[in-house]
């Protein structure tokens, strides 16, 4: 049972709470803009999350000294409580008793030696859905750029493994159970149970995801046969003592992991290169020299894409895609100066990290070139987070190199033929479920050669 949060001077609420729902209203309306605001509070705010109490931590240094004590810490609160709803006890979103073992056993999937092999099945999905694209069309490039995240993960994870029209409905599941698990966070318990057509829909996606992983693994067991993916080197695995629940968990958070938040952020970075005339024409001549006549860009290329990589950290310091986690304080515990008693929920948001203008100066502003003398920095001990898009501590995801490399070969290889011009970049919005995507973002395609 949660322990009441005490008021304590310097610590403040959060204005607004409303009986019953408290901050909900707030959260659902403008969730950016209710955030944003509270580090004018305090370090520590306090706010009603629903059904929820929780404290919001807003200072770089004390969100550090969470991240860094994982076991005071753990994970949990409204978010993952939703979370593992979908993922179950996942490496993601299990506690911290679990996770060094399923961290130690999933590792090995993100090995260095496996990066070229998951390098040349990022081009080949790549080229699958931009070869269909044709000049002057008009196209939906969030749909499209989940269509090669989730068949690179199906590659990669499955070994293609899923039927076509499981590929289809997958990532559309996905998207559901994404924007479910914000607004079911924020819902008093009796309104949750109420079937709307929205739950009904939701809980039918979260069955459905769960179901499929469950046919590819009944039937990696049956045949026996290495594919060289990961679930063949989960099923592999032993001495651990893996369930078939276990498995089930490890392969959705990873499949979950590598497909919305690598289609946002691609997405998300069109659209800055789509507005912004001078910052696409060097992102365009770095490709073209790189590229040096070929037609795509490779595993071996990426140490020379160093624009697109200062590209994509700025697009992940405005959009991060978990821009929203929580964790649960396992023991009595002091944060800035004050008593955080065990159950107490406090969140996290990056969003607060990456628009602070002590640390980003004009923090509205797209400027890759602020990254010029460095990069997405590890969050480790002793060194305050300047943005903290993979999370951080022992908890920081274990997919963050192979998220960047596909997110770069997409963004080069996009750009070796098509310049995505803006179709109404007035009508894009943030739409935080619990992801952070583009609403209303549309591109045209026109067709490009080198040095156009």
């Amino acid at each position: 049972m949660s322990t009441a949060i005490p008021r304590t001077p310097g610590r403040n609420p959060a204005p607004g709470a409303l009986p019953l729902l408290g901050h909900a209203a707030s959260m659902l309306k403008d969730p950016l803009g209710f955030f944003a605001a509270l580090p004018a509070h305090g370090d520590l705010v306090d706010i009603k999350m629903g059904p929820f109490r929780a404290v919001v931590v807003t200072t770089p240094e004390l969100i550090h000294q969470v991240l860094m004590d994982d076991r005071t810490f753990d994970k949990g609160g409204p978010v993952y409580e939703r979370t593992r709803e979908v993922l179950g006890d996942g490496v993601v979103t299990c506690p911290y008793s679990e996770h060094r073992r399923l961290r130690r056993v999933a590792q090995p999937a993100f090995s260095p030696a496996r990066h070229t092999a998951y390098a040349r099945i990022m081009c080949e999905q790549t080229a699958r859905v931009t070869d269909a694209w044709s000049d002057g069309q008009e196209i939906d490039i969030l749909a499209d750029m989940t269509t090669v995240a989730a068949r690179t993960g199906v590659a990669a994870f499955f070994a293609g493994h899923l039927s076509s029209p499981s590929l289809v409905k997958t990532p559309r599941d996905l998207a559901t159970v994404s924007r479910g698990v914000y607004r079911r966070m924020l819902l008093p318990a009796p309104l949750d149970r109420i079937p709307t057509p929205g739950k009904r829909r939701y809980d039918r996606s979260r069955a459905r995801l769960r179901s499929t992983i469950d046919g590819v693994i009944t039937e990696y067991r049956r045949t026996g046969e290495d594919h060289g993916d990961l679930l063949s080197m989960l099923l592999a695995t032993t001495g651990e003592g893996l369930t078939d629940t276990e498995l089930n968990d490890a392969a959705i958070t990873f499949f979950f992991g590598a497909t919305d938040t690598i289609a946002i952020t691609i997405s998300w970075a069109l659209h800055r290169i789509s507005t912004d005339r001078r910052i696409e024409r060097a992102f365009h001549a770095e490709v073209d020299s790189v590229l040096g006549g070929r037609t795509a860009v490779g595993y071996g290329d990426l140490d020379r894409l160093a624009l697109t990589r200062r590209i994509i950290t700025e697009t992940l310091r405005l959009y991060p895609p978990i821009w929203l986690f929580t964790r649960k304080v396992s023991t009595d515990t002091e944060l800035g100066g004050h008593l955080v008693p065990a159950g107490t929920n406090v969140v996290i948001s990056p969003y607060l990290v990456h628009r602070s203008g002590e640390l980003h100066p004009d923090p509205g502003r797209f400027d890759p070139s602020r990254w010029e003398n460095k990069g997405l920095e590890p969050v480790r001990r002793g060194v305050l987070p300047a943005i903290l898009p993979f999370g951080g501590g022992a908890r920081g995801c274990m997919g963050e190199t192979f998220a960047i490399n596909e997110i770069t070969m997409a963004l080069a290889n996009i750009a070796a033929r098509w310049r995505l011009l803006a179709v109404d970049p007035s009508a894009v919005r943030p739409a935080s479920g619990a992801i952070l995507g583009p609403s209303g973002l549309r591109l045209r395609a026109a067709a490009r050669h080198a040095g156009t």
